[in-house]
């Protein structure tokens, strides 16, 4: 095993999210190694850190004042042992092979966890949605789009969207695929509800971390009402957080973008709630305004070099990062045990450090890593896959009570696996043995390729 990590840091040295994501996976699953020699032999971990297929590709498209821009395109073919590739597009600056590496492992590891037949992949772009116009967000779509078109599929490879990847990308994108190709299939998930999208999905990865969530609390006999709840990012994932947060009589006091935080002691209701909604999503503003519109609470703008986020060191007793990787530092961690936080659970993908984590379960808190807690979304995909393959539509009620019982499911798989190799309610090493054997056994089975 530390031959595999001497072995990666050598062949891509300059990948630090990539290496994160797959060290997290090798310490959890050298029990399951010790006793199945056949991994070894079969140099099944080797295969799995090694993409399938990884696609890099230029953007060229021209902005309002008629310059020609451009940008990288990317497409991570992780593996599709299980299923044809599924992840997310992200559109984000700070986009690079390491950061999509990384989301693909995670996603393989989290598909397989959700109990549907899909693959792991993740792409994007290091292209900029805030301050382009429609326009030149259209054109760029659809410069992506078409190279990318040729890799995807709905047997193939079917990307969702991510950071900087919302309803309006979606629908660009998925309207060049299918003047390109030539026909209207699921190839894309989070469509249009008029154009074969699912209900509940923009919804998902919120209400089933908070769905996770539940099942962990229930654990100790508890729930979410009357728990003061920290939650960071004011996107699609922290906004439908709040919401469930909110229906099952939980507090939460604080949300965030890219500039800083909102503190708010009286706490985020259904009509505050509703002005972060058009705030971020219509008039797509900065997260101060929340604020000057609710002056009881107060905004901490984000400082350069700042060693914590003082997000985190408020009083609470649950914690829901729902932003972007490595957001939760050992600092903060800390801080989150100073305040008798009792429950973490991860809406992001990655969001806590290593160190971050070993502090987590060292105090034995209830910690949802994010393979497992934030897989509602990519299970809602799954299921819209389900509906476009079989030209149906379910209704929400029925949407909503397959991803409940899915998070359930997979709370479940973590706890079971984690006893099974000697850990003791570790939700880490459970969803890391969990993916990682479901998706052993399928290479295995389908022999060197």
């Amino acid at each position: 095993m530390n031959s595999i990590i001497d072995y990666i840091k050598i062949r891509d040295p300059n990948e630090k999210e990539f290496h994160q994501a797959v060290f997290e996976v090798v310490e959890s699953i050298k029990p399951v190694i010790a006793k199945n020699p056949i991994y070894t032999s079969q140099k099944i971990l080797e295969r799995m850190i090694e993409p399938e297929r990884t696609i890099q590709f230029r953007v060229p498209w021209i902005d309002d004042q008629g310059e020609i821009q451009i940008n990288r395109g990317y497409r991570i073919q992780m593996n599709s042992a299980i299923g044809p590739y599924k992840g997310g597009l992200r559109f984000h600056p700070s986009v690079n092979l390491s950061i999509l590496k990384f989301l693909a492992f995670e996603q393989v590891f989290k598909n397989a966890l959700t109990t549907l037949p899909m693959g792991g992949g993740k792409g994007g772009s290091d292209f900029d949605p805030k301050g382009k116009s429609d326009r030149e967000v259209m054109r760029f779509c659809q410069s992506f789009m078409s190279e990318l078109y040729r890799h995807i599929g709905a047997d193939t490879d079917v990307p969702a969207g991510d950071i900087g990847v919302g309803a309006r990308e979606i629908g660009y994108l998925f309207g060049m695929y299918k003047k390109l190709n030539n026909e209207f299939t699921g190839v894309f998930t989070g469509k249009g509800l008029k154009w074969g999208g699912s209900l509940i999905r923009p919804e998902a990865t919120g209400y089933g971390n908070v769905y996770f969530a539940s099942e962990m609390l229930n654990t100790k006999k508890e729930t979410l009402e009357d728990k003061t709840c920290l939650v960071s990012g004011s996107g699609n994932v922290a906004q439908f957080t709040i919401e469930k947060i909110i229906e099952l009589k939980g507090k939460v006091i604080t949300v965030s973008d890219s500039s800083g935080y909102i503190y708010d002691p009286e706490g985020i209701n259904k009509e505050k709630l509703q002005f972060i909604k058009e705030l971020k999503n219509v008039k797509r503003g900065r997260i101060s305004e929340y604020a000057t519109k609710y002056p009881n609470a107060t905004f901490t703008q984000k400082k350069e070099n700042e060693t914590y986020n003082p997000l985190w060191d408020h009083k609470a007793d649950c914690a829901f990062p729902s932003a972007t990787q490595n957001e939760i530092n050992e600092q903060d961690a800390l801080n989150l045990i100073k305040n008798k936080v009792q429950l973490v659970s991860e809406g992001a993908n990655m969001p806590s450090t290593p160190e971050a984590v070993k502090i987590f379960l060292d105090n034995n808190l209830l910690y949802g890593p994010g393979k497992a807690a934030n897989a509602g979304g990519v299970s809602v995909s799954g299921l819209e896959m389900s509906q476009n393959s079989m030209r149906l539509s379910w209704d929400k009620n029925e949407v909503d009570r397959r991803l409940k019982d899915i998070m359930k499911n997979i709370h479940k798989t973590c706890l079971d696996a984690s006893k099974q190799y000697g850990y003791s309610n570790n939700y880490v090493a459970g969803a890391n043995i969990a993916g990682f054997t479901k998706v052993a056994d399928a290479m295995i089975d389908q022999g060197l390729v």
